[in-house]
């Protein structure tokens, strides 16, 4: 029963308007009658139907009860006293159903205007996990009805579309605040277990490798990568049409992958990290709840890369942006394995950073059509798709999801017909091996760390690297000897006998005695309660180095690398990153230090260790390898460390004006072939592509109504400098965190006032902040006034003129700058007191700084290099769309990073140079160095000294004349009325205008021009 729109509508608008005099039993049927005409399909729920009014002994009654869920209608429950009644009743109900059933329940309570969401705790309280609320001004009937219906889950068949996904699983669901909330309490209940506290050790290692600094260790996302996890293993259960709800549902089979086993697949479910639920005592049940949720989707009708949507819609944009989680959309994956993957039967293509496996689907797809249109037969078709297109990643739940995605792609229909056992290729390991070239092979052995520098784990699990030759043997061997491990039937301390098992693997007498003391370790690991895990991470850790192997080395390298930037890569990293990056010719150093990432190493790395010579690569990239001075080592395309690697590069795609960006970080694709003799460096010419972004889940014949190509080009950015200015200019003091730093007067504390020698001043905050510290409260206190320094920042300078500067805390005392371990700072209260406070949030809410906030503030000698202020200096913008300089006169102000400064030795000079800076001329010559974001140009840095600026010569009839120019053009700026309030771009266009309409910016620009051409 459904009723229409407009009815609906006007229910909703009548349940929601507690304003309107109506009585509980009205609420209560106008609840019943949503639930029933809504589109819930709660008559076929499968547990029980609604029931209103349903016996719940002792002469109490549930106001309704539709499926798991028992609804308490109030009223109006913005009354605390109605509120807290309907979580006591609540609270009854719910035990007796879970008492009675064994099912998990949940408990609602509504007026009909708020919806709220409880669950059971471990105690057997409810504790309220969301709710919704309906405007009733303009109620959104659909958003209520989905809120219901993920709290419910009865609707089946729904279409796995990316925006069903989001609503009915994301994190925004009312579903997944409530997985979340049990998941949390299964945690709790055994984390103290030794094989749970391993496996989220070992989880926390691999993501630290991944992510580096940015990974924050905490329990809730190890809890949200659980449910993602177990979320992908039920999907890939109902691709195959295995039961995942019913009475004779077992969730530790569900959860390890009993049913895939039998069916001859192994690698897409197996006992990982994420397994441990079961351990729980009420695990099972969370289990089937999810399981529940997850069967109401028609999975199996999926044509695309569901669990990239799936991940996204949970882990939130923050978390995502943080570790650098940017998955490629489906159209733009499908062209590059269309590009580079051209005779699909022949052709053998590796993912090593293969995420969720978007590039993977897209490889197993052409392959499966290419077999169709060839007349193969399906288990031909099948088994060509498993050993041409393999996938790797560190990440343990990516690898997961990528598993399930492959599985996808070969589709239901596929795997119900006739094929062999088979295990899905896509493996967890690390595509870098950051231990070196022999990554775990040492000595013709394969060595498995239990134990890092921390001392977590004592042992090491050997194998003999002969086991390798064949590496489906090795996977049987290890999986065995797990097994045996752990088979129930054997007594603690006991080593059962594998003379069988070595029989088969025609070892030499040293290699099997190597796998019977491996086994002896195994057995001990299982006793101490950690032996589970050890098989499955074996066998995933060795993938690379077969894959490394000469004649396993692939045709075809595909995917996105990570992107990790240097400066939050761990200390140990960082070293590996450096030391790598140095002998391949890829490391620049210094201050371009913190700009490199990971991306240009993995791209040579993955080429030199896994393509094989005359194999081809095609990887998305951040848009910057093509230009900037960091990468002018990738694009030479040739690395050498023990061997030369050699590429050919091809004209690259470039995406930064596919609108919005596709990634916070503008990509291109770089194409290239892996040669023998010669090296071809990055050309110039590319592919620009320009449009509106298509769906991320839109085919490449969609996204070509909204993108198209043109032909284009990119300058490089090099190491050679134009103009001697180059070394005299430099960048300013990083003042942030600013809440810490930049302050405004603050009236004095009541009637007291303040201390004699002190100035009260408190954070000026602005719009701009960005997270944790916008969230913080503001500082306050009373200052010396010697410790507040005038600061120019980016916004401060106009063409030929500055605005007023901002007022900054700088602990500078005339020779040193002083901090909390600087002997003198107590010798100044106001200072202390405020520098204190200041340092202790920078230590409580900075993410990956290593530096203490004095420290910071003078990174590379950024503000003590400014002391004492000289007398004349000229200052120009760091980034923007135009180059725009100002000379500083006078001794005072400081300057921060979003300025570069150079001292000039006279007037006429500080004019010269602000006339050649802020000219169109310049302005246009520079623009193809600057490097690019979401909304244009970014950086100039000084990249303007390229150009051929010659020092300033005051008896130089051209210099002096453009020195007369540059004050004639401060004497317009001066006269230009700011007081208006106007945000700094206008104020600069507004001064631009001006100069425009005097002439004098076209005189400039003329003289300029001859200048840099003369």
């Amino acid at each position: 029963m459904s009723s229409t729109p407009e009815t609906l509508a006007a229910l909703v608008l009548r349940l929601a308007d507690r304003a309107r005099g109506r009585a509980e039993a009205e609420v209560q049927s106008d609840v019943r009658q949503l639930l029933l005409s809504g589109g819930l399909d709660l008559q076929d729920a499968g547990v029980r139907s609604v029931t209103l009014e349903a016996p719940a002994g002792r002469g109490r009654r549930i106001d309704v009860e539709a499926g798991c869920a028992i609804i308490e209608v109030k009223r109006d429950l913005s009354v605390e006293r109605a509120a807290r009644g309907a979580v006591a009743q609540l609270t009854g109900y719910v035990h007796q159903r879970v008492a009675e059933t064994g099912l998990r329940h949940v408990g609602v309570a509504t007026d009909g205007h708020e919806w709220r969401l409880y669950h059971q705790t471990e105690g057997g309280e409810l504790a309220e996990v969301t709710r919704h609320v309906v405007d009733p001004a303009s109620p959104n009937v659909e958003d209520l009805l989905v809120w219901l219906e993920s709290v419910l889950a009865t609707r089946t068949m729904v279409a796995p579309t990316p925006r069903e996904i989001v609503r009915r699983l994301g994190a925004g669901s009312a579903a997944f605040a409530l997985e979340r909330a049990e998941a949390r309490r299964l945690y709790d209940s055994c984390r103290s277990d030794p094989e749970v506290r391993l496996k989220r050790e070992l989880y926390a290692k691999l993501l630290t490798t991944a992510f580096g600094t940015h990974f924050t260790d905490d329990d809730d996302l190890f809890i949200e990568h659980t449910i993602l996890v177990i979320m992908a293993e039920l999907i890939a259960h109902r691709v195959l049409g295995v039961p995942i709800v019913g009475p004779n549902v077992i969730p530790e089979r569900l959860v390890t992958g009993s049913a895939f086993r039998e069916a001859g697949i192994r690698g897409v479910v197996e006992a990982d990290f994420f397994d441990w639920p079961v351990e729980a005592a009420e695990g099972g049940a969370w289990v089937k709840a999810l399981a529940r949720r997850i069967s109401r989707f028609d999975w199996p009708a999926a044509d695309h890369d569901v669990l990239k949507v799936l991940y996204e819609s949970v882990i939130d944009t923050e978390q995502r942006h943080r570790l650098g989680e940017y998955y490629t959309p489906d159209w733009l994956a499908e062209r590059i394995v269309a590009e580079r993957v051209e005779a699909p039967l022949t052709t053998r293509v590796a993912d090593v950073s293969c995420g969720s496996g978007s590039f993977l689907f897209h490889a197993v797809r052409r392959v499966l059509d290419e077999a169709d249109a060839n007349g193969l037969d399906n288990r031909e078709a099948i088994s060509t798709a498993l050993t041409h297109v393999v996938g790797m990643d560190v990440h343990p739940v990516a690898v997961t999801l990528a598993r399930v995605t492959y599985l996808l792609a070969i589709g239901p229909e596929r795997l119900a017909g006739d094929r062999g056992d088979f295990s899905v290729p896509v493996y967890l390991g690390d595509a870098i091996q950051w231990r070196g070239d022999e990554g775990l092979v040492v000595e013709g052995q394969v060595v498995v760390k239990v134990s890092n520098e921390d001392g977590l784990f004592a042992e090491e699990l050997c194998f003999p690297e002969a086991l390798l030759e064949e590496v489906g043997r090795f996977e049987r061997v290890v999986d065995e000897l797990s097994r045996r491990a752990a088979n129930p039937s054997r007594a603690p301390g006991e080593v059962p006998l594998i003379d069988a098992l070595l029989d088969e693997t025609d070892l030499g007498a040293g290699d099997r005695t190597m796998v019977v003391e491996t086994f002896r370790q195994l057995c001990a690991l299982q006793d101490q309660g950690r032996d589970r895990i050890w098989g499955y991470y074996v066998r995933n850790l060795v993938r690379p180095i077969w894959l490394a192997r000469e004649e396993n080395r692939v045709d075809v390298l595909v995917g996105n690398p990570p992107w990790l930037a240097y400066r939050y890569m761990p200390s140990s990293m960082q070293d590996a990153f450096r030391t790598m990056s140095e002998e391949r010719g890829l490391w620049k150093g210094g201050k371009l230090a913190t700009s490199q990432d990971l991306s240009a190493l993995f791209f040579a790395r993955s080429t030199e260790r896994y393509l094989r010579v005359g194999g081809k690569i095609g990887f998305v990239m951040p848009e910057a390898v093509l230009s900037r001075l960091p990468y002018e080592g990738f694009r030479a395309g040739r690395w050498s460390a023990r061997s030369e690697t050699l590429v050919a590069f091809e004209s690259p795609w470039s995406l930064g004006r596919v609108k919005p960006s596709i990634f916070p970080v503008p990509c291109c694709v770089v194409f290239g072939v892996r040669t023998r003799d010669a090296a071809t460096p990055m050309p110039e010419d590319v592919v620009r592509w320009k449009g509106r972004r298509p769906p991320p889940d839109a085919s490449w014949e969609v996204a070509l109504k909204t993108i198209s190509p043109s032909g284009g080009s990119v300058t490089a950015v090099s190491d050679g400098v134009a103009s001697r200015y180059h070394a005299r200019f430099a960048q300013g003091a990083t003042i942030v965190p600013r809440v810490l730093l930049i302050v405004e007067a603050a009236p004095a504390a009541g009637l007291l006032g303040s201390a004699e020698g002190r100035r009260p001043v408190r954070s000026k905050r602005d719009a701009r902040e960005k997270p944790p510290w916008k969230t913080l409260p503001a500082l306050s206190g009373a200052v010396e006034p010697r410790f507040l320094a005038d600061l120019l920042v980016g916004r401060s300078v106009l063409p030929f003129r500055c605005l007023e500067p901002e007022l900054a805390v700088i602990p500078w005392d005339g020779a040193a700058l002083l901090d909390g371990r600087s002997p003198n700072l107590d010798r100044f209260g106001g200072l202390a007191a405020w520098w204190r406070a200041a340092e202790a949030s920078w230590r409580s809410h900075r993410s990956s700084e290593r530096l203490e906030l004095t420290d910071r503030i003078d990174y590379q000698r950024g503000l003590t290099k400014q002391l004492p202020i000289p007398e004349h200096r000229v200052v120009y913008s760091a980034s923007g769309q135009n180059l725009t300089a100002a000379r500083v006169s006078g001794g005072t102000g400081l300057v921060e990073h979003k300025l570069y400064w150079a001292t000039s030795d006279s007037i006429a000079e500080a004019t010269f140079l602000a006339a050649v800076l802020n000219s169109s001329t310049t302005q246009a010559r520079v623009a193809p160095l600057q490097s690019r974001g979401q909304f244009g140009r970014r950086d100039f840095d000084k990249y303007v000294f390229q150009l051929p600026i010659p020092l300033f010569q005051p008896d130089n009839v051209d210099h002096a004349r453009l020195a007369a120019l540059g004050a004639r053009a401060e004497a317009v700026a001066a006269g230009i009325d700011v007081s208006d309030g106007a945000h700094f771009t206008a104020l600069r266009r507004r001064t631009r205008e001006a100069l425009k309409a005097d002439g004098v910016l076209g005189e400039i620009d003329e003289a300029v021009r001859a200048l840099l051409d003369g």
